[in-house]
């Protein structure tokens, strides 16, 4: 019987990567109008390179992109770039087809909803705010909580226990075979592969279901909970 559904968040829920991408896209032409002298393909290798260095979550990588190239951080630029950022991503931070009537439908069948996040708490909140899904879920879970991302037991742990639900009454459903699957599926949780967030060409999954589309959710619930 499954009681609840987790969900990731980045690249399961929104298409993360199209908006890190966009908002890059727009944030670089901005620092060069305020003056930094740099083409567009120097610019994208060097923040690429930050990103693999500290993750792509981090939070100052254009202060940190203005040290390497200008050796300090001009604050004129970086508001440029800043701003610019962050119109583009809240223009570019949309769900997937079909991830709002997905949602309600579980509400509607009384399912619980929660989610895991390897992002920072803030970061999150933001983004489940920005498209009105505070609202929805019952319990949230990121890396600022635990200490431990993902595919550790520890946040999968605590979101069954905010839930109140056994492993085996959640269901997992993320982009991330070796985090988000893996890390479900040994505890006892069900799992959904999210096929249409996959961004690494994953081969093997080894989870429960795949989604092509969230919409398909609804019917493993119903498999599920008829069985």
């Amino acid at each position: 019987m499954i009681k609840a559904v987790v969900f990731d968040l980045d690249n399961t829920l929104v298409d993360f990567m199209k908006m890190k991408r966009r908002a890059i896209e727009e944030a670089i032409p901005a620092m060069v109008d305020a003056g930094l002298d740099i083409t567009t393909s120097e610019a994208n290798q060097i923040i690429d390179t930050i990103y693999k260095e500290q993750g792509i979550e981090y939070q100052q990588v254009f202060d940190e992109f203005l040290r390497r190239v200008l050796k300090k951080v001009d604050y004129k630029i970086l508001a440029a770039g800043i701003v610019a950022y962050r119109r583009a991503r809240e223009a570019a931070l949309i769900p997937y087809p079909h991830v709002y009537s997905t949602l309600n439908q579980l509400l509607k069948m009384g399912i619980k909803m929660g989610i895991v996040s390897d992002a920072p708490s803030k970061e999150a909140w933001l983004r489940l705010a920005y498209l009105n899904f505070h609202h929805i879920f019952d319990s949230v879970v990121t890396f600022e909580e635990t200490g431990e991302r993902k595919p550790n037991p520890a946040p999968f742990l605590m979101i069954l226990q905010k839930l109140n639900v056994k492993p085996e009454e959640a269901l997992m459903v993320g982009d991330w075979a070796e985090r988000d699957i893996a890390g479900a599926s040994n505890l006892g949780m069900k799992t959904a592969f999210a096929r249409y967030g996959d961004t690494f060409n994953t081969v093997q999954h080894f989870a429960d279901y795949e989604l092509n589309d969230i919409s398909e959710l609804l019917d493993i619930i119903i498999k599920e909970n008829s069985l």
